[in-house]
């Protein structure tokens, strides 16, 4: 008889926790239900994790380490596209973590005054100080703030809409709300994953990514949106998910959009733009 890995347990019980959590919530789900479902004793829950709370730190640990990630990466970059290499990679990794996220919305403030809440904190100083820019004043930190409300709660809210429709009215809405319709500040020559190692496209198109029950975070940090107008970015792909192109021709129909501010939010070309919509609706 085979010995079961160390770690398989310990996964087993991440994936049992995170789903009867989102059917009943954290607070109303006992260690001894998830240990039911497991077959499992209460004491081999225990083993592995001390206490719920300590279940509750595992479940967001990837998506805090992605977060810190993709702040290194913004603060070590060029300061003039810190700014959209935060905003939009803090929109891939919450879509990459929406299962998660989710379920933990209201839960997460139960997390204790320990070493994961310091660092969610600090997640959120450092945002915000990137976002807001250098030298800036009272009205620049709250738009920052706002900002990364904008990226983050419609997840929560618009579960069934997909990702790649969701980031586009996240980047739009929040390009709006800072005066910077394309995104001028972004990086056009793309940028390097996270440690979790997927691309931004691919956190934005697919249905789900690694979470804390796969053993891995799994959002990308920004190869950034905006691209040079008329000029298409080496490797973008040529071809649209049906998720990208019901997204381009809804904000195509709504008239706000222009196609290469349709292109930059789905991160392909205006020329891929173009071939997907209506032929009559693109004249």
């Amino acid at each position: 008889m085979t010995a079961e890995a160390p770690d398989d347990t310990r996964t087993r019980i991440l994936r049992a926790a995170l789903d009867l959590f989102a059917e009943h919530g954290y607070q109303r789900t006992p260690l001894r239900q998830i240990a039911e479902r497991l077959r499992l004793t209460k004491a081999a829950i225990l083993y592995h994790f001390p206490t719920k709370e300590h279940l509750l730190t595992a479940l967001i640990e990837p998506m805090v380490a992605d977060f810190e990630a993709l702040l290194d990466a913004a603060e070590e970059g060029p300061a003039e596209r810190a700014r959209w290499t935060v905003l939009e990679g803090w929109v891939d990794i919450i879509l990459g973590h929406r299962r998660p996220l989710g379920m933990l919305f209201h839960d997460i403030a139960l997390v204790g005054r320990g070493d994961t809440y310091h660092r969610l904190i600090r997640i959120a100083m450092r945002a915000n100080d990137l976002i807001a820019g250098p030298d800036a004043g009272r009205r620049e930190r709250v738009r920052a703030v706002q900002a990364v409300a904008a990226c983050s709660d419609p997840v929560v809210f618009f579960v069934d809409v997909p990702d790649a429709v969701l980031r586009a009215d996240m980047l739009d809405g929040v390009r709006r709300l800072l005066g910077d319709p394309t995104g001028s500040g972004s990086d056009q020559a793309g940028g390097a994953g996270t440690a979790g190692g997927a691309s931004t496209r691919t956190a934005a198109t697919s249905g789900g990514t690694g979470t804390a029950a796969d053993g891995g975070g799994g959002a990308g940090t920004p190869a950034a949106g905006g691209a040079a107008r008329g000029r298409r970015r080496p490797g973008r792909p040529r071809a649209m998910s049906p998720e990208q192109v019901e997204a381009a021709r809804r904000m195509h129909a709504g008239g706000d959009h222009s196609a290469d501010e349709i292109a930059a939010a789905l991160g392909v070309s205006r020329a891929t733009v173009y071939r997907h919509l209506d032929p009559a609706a693109a004249k």
